[in-house]
């Protein structure tokens, strides 16, 4: 019997087109005689439309925008809730190829959640707490692992006294620094600042994504990343290493120049990696998280390692850094699809076995 899976892509973020990417991506690799898949795009509207089972893999992101002629309810993936004169049979596995605000924070997981629907990655906790910075870090400094001083600020209260922000900053970090929007990814939104003037614009441009937004301390340090899979039972990757040909790895060098150079293995000691390795896999678990994290670290000099966040929806396509460290690891992206997939079944039927009476 073949996987029914529903690809879930798009999404009203300001990544989506990093979804549409990853949807193509994942389509391409999918083995047809193992499964079938059923495309349900969500526009930049919010409007989630379902496309025709597709019978082979698609040429490119245009042909997965589908119009609003088949817009339909999200709740109609429940097998009870389907329209039409014959019901259909229910979707398997729902995979949410989503990144960003609307999908990969815990929205959609919740909505999967209510329909008791079996899908891939993390849940509505770990997805929460992972897309803001803010309370990701609060969890990682109750967990005791060690990172780099931040600050955050909402952004009425930035409004309300600008120059009390500005100085907390330079009393507590300094410069260089990084303002981020607390819960957005791929690099949107963020700025390193060396001084007061570049800080002020870091924060009308932050506050453009976000309602708050969270300033880091700048530090001196390689940039390396590891791949987490599991659930119970988390498995770590082998390192890689980030080298931007720019400042730092924003949106542009990560999808744009193309030449960020993407190092794996890393070349860092065996008690350097076992840091990260157990850190990594610490993290996992203090976010409640399942599936899949890619967890991103600040090496320093004197070989001492601070989580810097973790990603619970990374980037996905075949040349993105979680699937090609799994694949020097060795599990190559086809089979690392089929892995995600049965872990999440492994979970929810694990869920299934919660008693909800007594």
């Amino acid at each position: 019997m073949k996987t029914k899976l529903g690809l879930l892509y798009g999404g009203k973020s300001a990544e989506h087109k990093v979804s549409l990417q990853t949807a193509l991506a994942v389509i391409r690799a999918l083995d047809l005689e193992k499964f079938e898949i059923h495309p349900i795009y969500i526009n930049v509207e919010g409007h989630w439309i379902k496309g025709p089972e597709l019978s082979g893999p698609v040429e490119n992101v245009k042909a997965l925008e589908f119009s609003t002629d088949n817009q339909l309810s999200p709740l109609s993936l429940a097998p009870a809730l389907f329209h039409g004169e014959k019901q259909e049979a229910p979707l398997d596995v729902i995979f949410p190829l989503l990144h960003g605000p609307n999908g990969e924070d815990g929205t959609v997981q919740g909505l999967l959640e209510l329909l008791n629907l079996p899908y891939v990655g993390n849940g509505v906790l770990a997805s929460a707490a992972g897309m803001d910075k803010v309370m990701m870090k609060n969890v990682f400094a109750e967990a005791g692992l060690a990172q780099v001083n931040y600050v955050a600020f909402i952004k009425s209260e930035w409004e309300h006294s600008k120059e009390e922000a500005y100085s907390k900053v330079e009393a507590k970090l300094g410069f260089p620094c990084f303002v981020k929007p607390a819960n957005l990814g791929s690099s949107v939104g963020i700025s390193k600042c060396t001084n007061r003037a570049e800080l002020e614009t870091a924060f009308v441009e932050a506050f453009q994504f976000d309602r708050k937004v969270i300033v880091e301390e700048g530090v001196v340090a390689r940039e390396i990343e590891v791949g987490i899979l599991g659930n119970d039972y988390p498995e770590c990757s082998i390192p890689g290493e980030i080298v931007p040909k720019t400042d730092f790895y924003d949106y542009k060098a990560k999808y744009e120049d193309g030449d960020t150079a993407l190092i794996i293995p890393a070349d860092v000691k065996d008690e350097e990696y076992e840091q990260i390795k157990e850190m990594a896999i610490q993290a996992f678990k203090a976010l409640d998280c399942s599936g899949l994290v890619r967890a991103d670290f600040f090496l320093t000099k004197d070989g001492k390692a601070l989580i810097n966040e973790v990603n619970t929806m990374p980037g996905f396509t075949p040349f993105s850094m979680f699937p090609l460290l799994w694949k020097h690891t060795g599990l190559a992206y086809p089979q690392l699809i089929e892995r995600l997939v049965n872990l999440a079944k492994e979970r929810h039927e694990e869920k299934q076995q919660i008693k909800y009476t007594f």
